[in-house]
């Protein structure tokens, strides 16, 4: 008698697993969908995200840029006053190097507010190249007395 309640027992649970456990092919059909469809709503929202990460780095890298551009016209500033002292032997000198600085903070000004990024790569190199120009007119501002001499 066990041993025939055990069996029923089994062919119960395997026709149940049998017959609710398999899934029709059109419920198939429908989950992968909606698997499809939840895996183009998570790139479109990953693309917006990376559109949005894009503009605040922009926004950040023009904001500290607009500093050292800020501060790069307050040493010139400086310069002109104390270039005012020199005599006028070397004054002549100090001015036309003084100008050129001041040329190309002005032209490295422009060069930020004129830029529009269509995309990351064009981001990256603008970046790249701005970055090596403003290390070149800091280290042309800091040097200033130096180069003269």
């Amino acid at each position: 008698m066990k041993n025939t309640i055990l069996f029923l027992a089994m062919t119960v649970v395997i026709a149940g697993t049998t017959l609710f456990g398999c899934q029709s092919s059109a419920d198939k059909v429908k989950n992968a969908q909606d698997k499809v469809q939840d895996a183009k709503n998570n790139v479109t929202e990953a693309k917006q995200d990376l559109k949005q990460a894009l503009k605040d780095s922009i926004q950040q890298f023009k904001k500290e840029s607009e500093e050292k551009i800020n501060t790069n016209e307050k040493s010139i500033a400086e310069f002109k006053i104390r270039i005012a002292k020199e005599k006028k032997e070397i004054k002549a000198q100090y001015e036309k190097r003084l100008a050129e600085l001041e040329q190309k903070n002005r032209e490295m000004k422009k060069k930020l507010e004129d830029f529009n990024a269509d995309g990351r790569d064009q981001w990256t190199s603008f970046k790249s190249s701005f970055n090596h120009d403003m290390d070149e007119l800091g280290k042309a501002i800091a040097g200033f007395w130096d180069k003269i001499k």
